[in-house]
This record gives C-alpha cells, sequence and structure tokens, in this order.
C-alpha cells in the first residue's frame, strides 16, 4: 500500500482521492469540492468484498465508473486537472478513509500535556481527588489554553474531527477555564470542531454559588450543561437534575452528566433522567457518561433501565473504564445509542491517554469482548457514527453532500483499523488537509508538505 504522506507534495485542498477503500469494502474515488464529498466513484472490475451491501449493481456501478473516467480523461485534456499526478488528485495505494473520528468525552482543560511530566496522585475518595486536583492545578506552571492547545493538535493529528470537551465551574476557577477553551475552540475552528460542557466538578447544590455560574457558562461559550453524581456526590438527586434540567430548557442547551455512581443507586438515576428527558421532549440530547452501574447490576434491572433510556432517547458515553463497563452490545440490542470518549488524558485523573481513538475503540473491544469483524466494526462505529449522532453533528459521514472531514488510515480495513493501531497518513477537516502535523510529538509521522496555500494556516500556530 503506498503511503500519500510519502508523496512530494499533497494538494492544500485535494480534488479527488484516488483508489480509496471505504468503510464497506468498496475501492472508490472521492470527489471533493468546497468543502464537501461531491462523488463516490466505484472502480470498475474490483473483486467482491465479503462486507459489501450490495452486489447485484456491480455492473452499473463498474458502467457509471467508467463513464465517469472517460469525462474525467476528457476533463483532464481540456483543463489539465484531476489526473493521478495532477495538483489537485491524490492517490491513496488503497489506503482505508473513514469520516474524521469523533471524540464524544475529554477534558481539555485538565490535561497536563505541554507541561513537564507530573506524578500522579493517589487519593481514597472522589472528594479527596477532586481537592487534589485544584491544588496542583494551580501550580501547574503552563496556562489552560497551553495545554488545551497541546492536546488539539494531538488529536487533529491522529485523526479526530470533533470533540467534545467538558471544562471545569466551580467556585475557585469560576469561568476562567471556559473562557480559555472558548479561545482554543475559535484557534481551531478550521481544524477541529469543539463542544464544550460546563460541568461542575465540585458539585451542583453542595457548591454555593455554582448553578449561577453554570447559567453564565452557558450564556457566555458553554454549549451544554453537566452534573455530577446526583445521589453519591450532591447527595441531592432532585435537587441536581431540577438545576440542569431548568438551565437546559432556558437556554436550549443540551445535557451530558457524568454518573459514575454504582448499583440500583445509579440505576435508578439513570430512569430518573430518562423520564425527565421523555417528559421535556429533549429526545436525542441528553447523554450520560460512564454509567458504570449499567455494568454491574443484574439482567433484569438492566433491561429495565435500558428500556427506560432507549424510549426517551438517553445516550451513554463510555471510555472503556478499568472496572465496570456498560454492555455495549447488549445495550445496543435495546436500541440505546452507546458511544466512546478518551475522558482524561494524562492528567491528575490518570497518567495515560493518547488522544487516538482508534486506540480508544480497541480498549473498548477488549474491555466488551468484541471480536468478530462485525463487533469491530460497530466498535469503529463508537468513535464515528455513533458518536457523531450523539454531538448532534450535521453533514458528517461519507456520502455525497457531507462535510469533507476525513482521515485516511494504514490499513486495509475498518476491522483491521481498530486492531492494528495503523496510522494515519493524511487528515482533512473541511476538505482542507490539516495533518498528520509535523508540530505534535509523534516523531514517527511523517511531514506533510502542502501546496497550494498557505502551508502553515491548516497546522496551527507553532
Amino acid at each position: 500500500m503506498s503511503h500519500p504522506a510519502d508523496t512530494p507534495s499533497i494538494p492544500l485542498a485535494p480534488e479527488v482521492l484516488r483508489n480509496a477503500t471505504l468503510p464497506d469494502g468498496r475501492r472508490a474515488d472521492i470527489h471533493l469540492a468546497d468543502g464537501r464529498v461531491t462523488a463516490l466513484v466505484d472502480q470498475p472490475d474490483q473483486p467482491d468484498q465479503p462486507d459489501q451491501p450490495d452486489r447485484a449493481d456491480r455492473a452499473d456501478r463498474a458502467d457509471r465508473a467508467d463513464r465517469a473516467d472517460r469525462a474525467d480523461r476528457a476533463d483532464r485534456s481540456d483543463t489539465g486537472r484531476g489526473s493521478a499526478a495532477g495538483p489537485g488528485s491524490i492517490d491513496l495505494g488503497g489506503a482505508l478513509v473513514l469520516p474524521a473520528l469523533v471524540d464524544g468525552h475529554a477534558h481539555l482543560d485538565k490535561t497536563l500535556l505541554g507541561a513537564p511530566w507530573q506524578p500522579h496522585p493517589t487519593s481514597a475518595t472522589l472528594r479527596e481527588h477532586i481537592a487534589n486536583e485544584r491544588a496542583l492545578r494551580a501550580c501547574a506552571g503552563v496556562p489552560v489554553a497551553d495545554r488545551a492547545t497541546a492536546l488539539a493538535h494531538r488529536m487533529v493529528s491522529l485523526g479526530t474531527g470533533h470533540v467534545r470537551s467538558h471544562v471545569d465551574i466551580d467556585p475557585d476557577v469560576r469561568l476562567d477555564g471556559l473562557h480559555a477553551l472558548v479561545e482554543v475552540r475559535e484557534k481551531f475552528r478550521d481544524r477541529l470542531g469543539i463542544q464544550i460542557v460546563a460541568f461542575p466538578q465540585s458539585g451542583v447544590v453542595t457548591a454555593p454559588g455554582v448553578a449561577d455560574l453554570l447559567d453564565a457558562a452557558l450564556a457566555e461559550g458553554a454549549d451544554l450543561i453537566g452534573g455530577l453524581d446526583p445521589a453519591g456526590f450532591d447527595a441531592d438527586v432532585d435537587g441536581q437534575l431540577d438545576i440542569v434540567f431548568g438551565l437546559a430548557e432556558r437556554h436550549g442547551a443540551g445535557i451530558d452528566i457524568h454518573l459514575h455512581d454504582g448499583g440500583v443507586t445509579g440505576t435508578r438515576q439513570l430512569r430518573d433522567i430518562a423520564e425527565r428527558t421523555a417528559a421535556l421532549g429533549l429526545n436525542g440530547t441528553v447523554t450520560v457518561s460512564h454509567a458504570y452501574a449499567l455494568g454491574d447490576v443484574e439482567a433484569t434491572e438492566l433491561d429495565l433501565t435500558a428500556t427506560a433510556l432507549a424510549g426517551a432517547g438517553v445516550a451513554i458515553m463510555t471510555n472503556g473504564p478499568r472496572h465496570s463497563m456498560p454492555p455495549v452490545l447488549r445495550l445496543r440490542d435495546h436500541g440505546v445509542r452507546v458511544f466512546a470518549g478518551s475522558d482524561n488524558i494524562r492528567d491528575t485523573w490518570w497518567p495515560y491517554g493518547t488522544a487516538d481513538m482508534l486506540e480508544r475503540a480497541t480498549i473498548i473491544g477488549l474491555q466488551g469482548d468484541l471480536m468478530s469483524d462485525a463487533d469491530l466494526r460497530h466498535a469503529a462505529s463508537m468513535i464515528t457514527d455513533e458518536a457523531a449522532a450523539a454531538l448532534g453533528l450535521t453533514g458528517y459521514g461519507l456520502a455525497p453532500g457531507c462535510r469533507a472531514d476525513l482521515v485516511v488510515i494504514a490499513a486495509g480495513g475498518v476491522p483491521e483499523a481498530v486492531a492494528a493501531h495503523p496510522r494515519r497518513l493524511l487528515v482533512l477537516h473541511g476538505g482542507r488537509v490539516v495533518g498528520p502535523a509535523p508540530e505534535t510529538d509523534f516523531p514517527d509521522f511523517p511531514a506533510i508538505s502542502v501546496t497550494g496555500g498557505d502551508a502553515s494556516a491548516p497546522q496551527g500556530e507553532r
């Protein structure tokens, strides 16, 4: 397989990605214009693919491809554009193309990337850990915006095109972290879509003034409102959910609640959240992150809760935790949308994390015993289609009319991409090449030489 990044020059805004392997296994040329996918032209006489959904129309597709190729050759003779060696075309050599990866849950403000290595602090309780984090936050030595920028660069280089980031809102930091992430969001607007959740890390009911701060955060740039363990942390389920859902309704914002509480304490809260979501008509705008309880209750309780979540359109985010992960396939079979996120990346909560969403799919696959090719495809959907739907992204996908937010991967198909930790060869956002970028700390990624514009523009400030 040839590597597009090994070619001498790559157009800044390619018109055709030739010889691509699509997610369904077909080989095709992907045509781009004005930041969108305009056509997928199948290559003729390709062998049957084991997962190709419709083999009956291969002759028709081959005929259409032949006609498109003749038209393309005629166009090249007139304009000199579009050939594999031309300035607007890249031959991918059969590399896999996916829509941009989606990180459904991160904490850009918490990362210590860009700062010297910090020993991981230990703590016995959630409250103790939060206190330790607040103490370290005060002496990190590198501003939030700089650390978040370092992480955002890494995300882009690894093919992430959209991320939902929580940002701490508490009596100490107030809205400072939010303002820093709003700045980063604007800096990366042409490379990475960033949603911001106002996250009450120190609680809502038990932290004086936080309800007002959350209200202000939604007015000053946050896209969603978060919550934290209404029972286990605030010890007031109705009190916290009244505030969270009330603010969401007032601002027309989505909701994304951290729920670490286990057992029936957790599942009862999940059903409370589902009931409120249904009552307010918020189907598709509410997420519960982690939902560990779904992985440690018996089958009857699980099925009861999954039915409620599916009926209300409440999504579940998992990062493949080290203890009780929600049962991905069983929830899917109930109709619950489950998607993936990185969560913490090299911060006071975990020393681990690479921002690689394909690696995250691998972790979830290992934890959830996803072993067949079909299972690996589902793991991939959790960092692409399912995550995009949960985040409410429009124009997402790999079809004519979709935004050209794409990642080219050194793999022959989706299952291999999840299982093999392959390199990212090319990253596009809005049809423009944005990575992999040489300023990241991945020395094995080749630099991309771009033509046709300012090479520094899509790769960010150094």
